[in-house]
């Protein structure tokens, strides 16, 4: 099930946060919204040439830290980023091949770890799951 909870509005989140409405900032939003897959701060840093490697990394925290971006880790223990819908808990997809990112709640999900923390020593106060996949528009999936 994928989600269908709203996009970020990272313009408000950095205005929340008392910084200052720049262009580097700016143009970091616009590519953070064009973003139909999961991406790493490199890459995102490399796309930006004008903007300051610093300014990437602080202002992609910024929004990981509101809730509007998700640091996920790959199979390979490597870490990439989602822009993730706000408002409800979440799960991931991750697809090995291309590293597309798809959200999606299932209440199975969410019932299995209610009835676990009954069994753990102490107060479960969180939890993450990531699947990796072969996601249906890559070739590794075809013909499967």
């Amino acid at each position: 099930m994928v989600s269908d909870a709203p996009p970020p509005d990272l313009l408000a989140i950095l205005e929340r946060a008392g910084c200052r409405d720049t262009a580097p900032r700016r143009a970091i939003v616009s590519l953070l919204e064009q973003k139909q897959e999961g991406f790493t701060l490199e890459a995102l840093s490399d796309e930006l040439p004008s903007v300051g490697r610093a300014t990437v990394y602080r202002t992609v925290k910024l929004f990981q830290e509101a809730g509007a971006v998700c640091k996920l880790a790959t199979i390979n223990g490597s870490h990439i980023y989602s822009l993730c819908g706000v408002g409800h808990h979440h799960h991931h997809t991750v697809c090995v091949e291309c590293g597309a990112v798809e959200e999606f709640r299932v209440d199975a999900v969410e019932r299995l770890i209610g009835e676990i923390s009954a069994d753990i020593p102490g107060e479960v106060i969180s939890h993450r799951l990531e699947l990796y996949v072969n996601c249906h528009s890559c070739p590794a999936s075809k013909g499967k």
